[in-house]
């Protein structure tokens, strides 16, 4: 486990506080803003322009929590950093002794806390689940279907009912939202897609509308799935530079076992080195109600992939929305929760956070010693340096890149299939030619399509 005590040191009182502890979080200065971003991005893929945002400056520690009509929507173009908000359905749930009805009172909380960070300058993501459980209230079931298909059909029943009461609770804010952005892994497949939900997303910031957004549970395959919104709230952190990612649950803070049944787990605050944690998070991976998806396994994972990204990411109780503001604004409130910080070694740049989470790999592609030292060194990878391939996989598919002992060092796209690769491996590049009868580029896999931080890439 992660050593919590003298991670920080003590600055100036411009960072926030972390059960009691002063944290320097707002040195970091690499976040995107919203308008260089969408207007750079190109519609092909390529690589949008960075900028760095301005650190919010002056903000007062107390918010009002129902601000009035902003006038001019874009008033804060530019000025704000991003969050995102994830919801899971243990908070937006009761329990089952209440047979699963909605927590109302938990959403106008959690509605009145996204307002507060609007109004305080900040542009805001909600990504909620919920939709199943709800799907499942209306037609009276007792627990979820087992099968796919009879997911995605409470899915698409109860995501009619989510969207609505979130309508009414942010209407009663004068807060306009972007309902029912629906994402899968196949939405982002392809560098295009993945940049222009970018784009999109970014053009509803800069309007100062918070997107609501969800897995697109009714229609996504198991193999084109994120599996859980925990990993699809890292996947958008991620894209949109986002500086704080809050995973809501029905906890306070992470612990070194579950603490409904284990009277000894102990709190954690913050971890540093998130390679480190050792914790018990519970091998059957069930969430909080067996209306859920995920669990604090599955939240360990989002922290991973996001925090691989640059984004800080905080484990806390749903059931109090508003501590989101004693994280993230300059006061000397009491903060609960795990806090993890950004990866000593992280992804920049969005075509390899595209690779990273965005890309499912289908083959295996093994390395000898010099290749892996090249690689390590953001050097390309050649075919004399790989030993051994495995997978049916065509050109600029996104593969495993795994040393001789069988770890994987790097993720990538390949410039060859897997019948081409079986052909020059271990070949210098001088021969490629005469071997394969056609001309093609000299690197198997480019550098600029390497991600040699596999901690931080999406299974």
């Amino acid at each position: 486990m992660t050593s919590t005590s003298s991670i920080y040191s003590r600055k100036e009182d411009t960072g926030h506080y972390v059960n009691g502890n002063l944290i320097g979080i707002n040195s970091r200065d690499s976040s995107v803003a919203p308008s260089g971003a969408c207007s750079d991005a190109g519609s092909d893929g390529s690589e949008p322009s960075s900028q760095n945002s301005n650190p919010l400056s002056g903000s007062s520690s107390h918010v009002d929590l129902n601000p009035p009509v902003v006038a001019d929507p874009t008033a804060n173009n530019g000025k704000g950093e991003v969050i995102v908000v994830k919801v899971g359905t243990s908070t937006i749930m009761r329990g089952e002794e209440e047979e699963g009805d909605i927590a109302l009172s938990t959403l106008a909380l959690l509605v009145d806390t996204l307002v507060a960070l609007r109004k305080a300058g900040f542009h805001v993501v909600l990504v909620t689940s919920g939709a199943v459980g709800l799907g499942c209230k209306r037609l009276g079931l007792k627990k979820k279907p087992e099968s796919l298909a009879g997911r995605q059909a409470m899915a698409a029943i109860g995501q009619s009912s989510l969207m609505r009461t979130y309508e009414e609770l942010f209407g009663y804010a004068n807060q306009h939202v972007a309902q029912q952005i629906l994402l899968a892994r196949g939405d982002v497949a392809k560098s295009h897609q993945y940049f222009n939900a970018r784009n999109t997303l970014f053009e509803l910031l800069r309007m100062g509308v918070i997107p609501i957004v969800n897995e697109n549970d009714t229609i996504a395959t198991e193999e084109l799935r994120f599996g859980d919104n925990d990993r699809l709230s890292a996947m958008v952190a991620g894209l949109l530079d986002a500086k704080w990612l809050f995973l809501l649950t029905d906890v306070d803070q992470m612990y070194t076992a579950d603490p409904r049944s284990d009277p000894s787990a102990a709190p954690i605050d913050v971890v540093e080195d998130i390679e480190s944690l050792m914790v018990n998070t519970g091998g059957d991976g069930k969430g909080g109600t067996q209306w859920g998806t995920g669990g604090m396994g599955t939240k360990v994972t989002a922290a991973r992939l996001a925090t691989a990204a640059e984004v800080t990411v905080c484990i806390m109780n749903g059931a109090k929305p508003e501590n989101i503001l004693n994280f993230v604004l300059p006061n000397k409130v009491k903060a609960v929760g795990t806090v993890f910080l950004p990866q000593k070694k992280v992804i920049r740049g969005g075509r390899k956070r595209w690779i990273a989470h965005g890309l499912k790999p289908t083959g295996t592609i093994y390395v000898d010693d010099g290749a892996e030292r090249a690689i390590l060194r953001k050097k390309s990878l050649f075919a004399a340096g790989i030993t051994k391939v495995e997978g049916d996989f065509d050109a600029e598919a996104c593969v495993h890149v795994c040393n001789s002992r069988g770890e994987e060092i790097a993720r990538g796209l390949v410039n060859y299939s897997h019948e081409e690769i079986e052909k020059v491996k271990g070949l210098h590049s001088d021969v490629l030619l005469e071997v394969l009868g056609y001309e093609g580029p000299e690197e198997v896999i480019h550098r600029h399509n390497l991600v040699d931080v596999p901690s931080g890439c999406n299974d």
